[in-house]
């Protein structure tokens, strides 16, 4: 008959101590670029700090998303965008309330509307349409104090 043992409980008895420390370097140094990594991104998500040091979001108006149909020579297109505008001043409860969204919709309308389906698939044109919105912006909604114009969805359906 065959005396059959567990390895591991026969190198106990034999004094024989499993070589457990790669393991152990392993877990170590993952544990190590997990925490590196971790505070990496906390620093990056941290919020920007003023000279006093507490820290100053930048206030910002959420709009509906806008659907609209875009200025094309031969085909029909349409862009579909959502659109946050980021405010150098933040406004009070009383203003939340009387903030003008209709001509603020009108505006980002009227200049998407003119856009170019094939000038918006490029990183440049989507910039220029962020600086037409913002310049028509603070030109007919001055009192609002619009510094930048944000998108947080954009297709261009062709």
């Amino acid at each position: 008959m065959v005396d059959v043992e567990n390895s591991a409980s026969k190198d106990a008895a034999h004094g024989v101590v499993p070589n457990t420390s790669g393991k152990k370097l392993w877990w170590a140094a993952a544990f190590l670029l997990m925490a590196a990594g971790g505070a990496g991104l906390a620093w990056l998500g941290t919020p920007h700090r003023s000279a006093g040091g507490e820290a100053s979001p930048e206030p910002t108006v959420v709009l509906e998303t806008f659907v609209v149909n875009l200025d094309g020579s031969n085909q029909r297109a349409y862009l579909r965008v959502g659109i946050t505008l980021g405010l150098a001043q933040p406004t009070s409860h009383d203003q939340k309330d009387v903030l003008p969204v209709a001509l603020v919709r009108d505006t980002i309308l009227s200049v998407l509307a003119t856009a170019e389906p094939q000038a918006l698939m490029g990183a440049e044109g989507k910039e220029q349409l962020k600086a037409r919105l913002l310049g028509a912006l603070q030109e007919r909604v001055p009192q609002l104090a619009i510094a930048h114009v944000y998108f947080t969805e954009f297709l261009v359906q062709m």
